[in-house]
């Protein structure tokens, strides 16, 4: 603020006295309870303190925190009680003369909205003080007999490079930039912003950001957004930095509007003067005071050398003095027919209210037997159709909406009513939260829990096969496959845990007899298969083991389905070797001889 204030100084003090009354003018024309600029601020955009600062993006804000003109109000009040001395009149960049199409747009919104939205109290001096720092009051009044700019106004491209970084969301076609936003208009509405407030004033038929009469109603729409009543300094505040979250940004447009609360006046369409500082420090004081050159005059006819008149030598025998063509009555502006504004359907939404009831469920892999839904309601309870609403997976899940998105946006029809698109379950089991909340708003989110549980089956059967036997140290040679079911339909993708038991009344695996065999060979007697599309699940090799008994194998699954397989070991059989037969055939002891 020093910086302006010496600048002013250096162009109208001429003295010790001026200069202390212009500085005791100054600081009493200034809004109350305002903060002071911070003394940081290069590029122009510092974001206010913890409690409102701004996502980087610059989404939250209407204009995505593009640079403004940072000139501040003359030093002398007009008329304001009490005043020592005759302060020195300052012209130039912060004049306050406000072009007369302009001045009609901010009155007009503000009676259109006042017959709407009476609470807000929106007043049409903070829509001027707000018009002077984003575009100098629509470039001095360069607007059409409908109110549209002569020339498209358009801020920096929003491309990171000293300002927000916000990719195109019109495909170009309110800011000729497919690739990158630009704030358009004499009120410098982002795309995205406007394709939520934007307003036909005029009544021509478009919601056009680069007609005055449309931007000034938006922009008070906007201001009035979540119940403000500007009349209360804190809500006053909270509107001004919703534009634009700096604090020099409020200061600047708080100084505006309180001179402008304490007189103004009209100027022609077209003659209103420019401010040269901006926030970005690209300062633009080669800049004309007016933004167009006077119109050219006919020069005086030079008198002869006689004194006598010159003849026009293209009118023989006509008058022999020029005369310079009749000047044009200025037409006076066009003040559009006065209309209800037309309120942007978020902005009459005061709640979403779940409409689903109960606890979203559904196994993994599987869709959603129902979607999240909610009702957006005005304040008196009646639906809102029109309403944009945004759907959000929020915890640690693998679920999706369809394509596999975490975010969807769907828009209420005619009950009010908007659903989320269909959600699927992925392989991830327990909870998470879906959020619905409106686009362009801060109302509280409706919120939806939602549960993954298994795949579940409530019956497992063997398919066919022979009793389970093997003898020691080999291979069961029956193959084991088992089918599930739930509710009677195949169950694919069930989990099934297979166990190698000593009894039936076991619930521990045993610690010998058959087992399986893990990648390494190792012996494993519990085991966890999947079953395929067709609900069946094939059980690898088994071996017996080495100790001979009677064994169970018991699989179970999510849902109650269990199945017990006997499993019998034995002993292989011994051979005893034939004894030798004696008889015929075996040749006969000789007889000891005598003694």
């Amino acid at each position: 603020m020093s910086a302006h204030l010496g600048r002013r100084l250096r162009r109208g003090a001429t003295s010790g006295a001026v200069v202390a009354a212009a500085v005791a003018a100054l600081a009493a024309s200034q809004a109350p309870e305002t903060t002071a600029p911070p003394t940081d601020n290069a590029g122009g955009d510092r974001a206010v303190g913890a409690g409102d600062t701004a996502s980087p993006s610059g989404e939250d804000s209407a204009t995505g925190d593009s640079p403004y003109y940072t000139d501040l109000p003359p030093l002398n009040t007009p008329n304001k009680p009490g005043a020592p001395t005759q302060l020195p009149v300052i012209t130039g960049p912060a004049e306050a003369g406000i072009p007369a199409s302009v001045l009609a747009a901010y009155k007009r919104a503000e009676q259109s909205i006042r017959s709407t939205d009476p609470g807000c109290n929106l007043p049409w001096q903070l829509l001027a003080g707000i018009g002077k720092v984003e575009s100098g009051q629509a470039r001095g009044g360069a607007v059409d007999a409908n109110g549209t700019t002569l020339k498209p106004i358009l801020g920096p491209v929003l491309d990171g490079v000293g300002f927000a970084n916000i990719s195109d969301t019109d495909r170009g076609a309110y800011d000729g930039d497919t690739t990158h936003d630009r704030a358009v208009g004499p009120m410098q509405f982002i795309p995205s912003t406007w394709a939520t407030w934007g307003q036909d004033a005029n009544s021509d038929g478009k919601k056009d950001p680069n007609n005055i009469y449309d931007a000034a109603q938006a922009a008070g729409l906007y201001l009035c957004a979540n119940d403000r009543n500007l009349a209360l300094k804190a809500d006053l505040d909270r509107a001004i930095l919703s534009y634009n979250r700096s604090t020099e940004y409020l200061n600047t447009v708080t100084s505006w509007f309180e001179f402008y609360r304490r007189g103004s006046h009209q100027v022609p369409d077209g003659t209103g003067v420019l401010p040269v500082d901006r926030s970005d420090g690209r300062g633009q004081g080669n800049r004309p005071s007016s933004p167009f050159p006077p119109a050219p005059t006919t020069p005086a006819p030079k008198p002869s050398g006689t004194g006598q008149p010159k003849p026009n030598p293209s009118k023989p025998g006509g008058p022999s003095e020029v005369t310079p063509p009749p000047t044009k009555p200025s037409k006076p502006p066009v003040t559009p027919p006065t209309k209800p504004p037309t309120v942007p359907p978020a902005a009459r939404v005061a709640r979403l209210a779940p409409v689903s009831t109960g606890q979203l469920t559904a196994t993994t892999g599987r869709d959603f037997a129902k979607s999240p839904s909610v009702a957006a309601l005005d304040a008196a309870g009646a639906p809102v159709a029109g309403v944009s609403v945004r759907y959000e997976i929020t915890g640690t899940t693998d679920a999706r909406f369809a394509g596999g998105a975490t975010t969807a946006t769907v828009t209420s029809g005619s009950a009010g009513i908007a659903a989320a698109p269909v959600l699927r379950a992925g392989e991830k089991t327990g909870t998470f939260t879906v959020k619905a909340t409106v686009v362009g708003r801060g109302l509280d989110a409706a919120e939806f829990t939602a549960t993954v549980t298994e795949r579940r089956a409530d019956t497992l059967a063997r398919v066919g096969g022979d009793p389970l036997s093997a003898d020691t140290g080999t291979t069961f040679a029956q193959p084991v496959q088992v089918k599930a079911t739930d509710k009677g339909a195949l169950a694919p993708g069930v989990r099934v845990t297979a166990m190698v038991v000593a009894s039936a009344s076991d619930t521990e695996a045993s610690a010998e007899g058959p087992y399986f065999k893990d990648a390494s060979g190792n012996a494993l007697r519990t085991l966890v298969l999947t079953t395929d599309e067709n609900g069946l699940i094939s059980l690898p090799a088994l071996l017996a083991g080495d100790k001979a008994g009677e064994y169970v194998l018991r699989l179970t699954a999510p849902g109650g389905g269990s199945a017990e397989i006997k499993l019998t070991v034995t002993a292989p059989a011994t051979t005893t070797p034939e004894p030798t037969p004696s008889g015929s055939g075996s040749p006969e002891a000789s007889p000891s001889p005598s003694a």
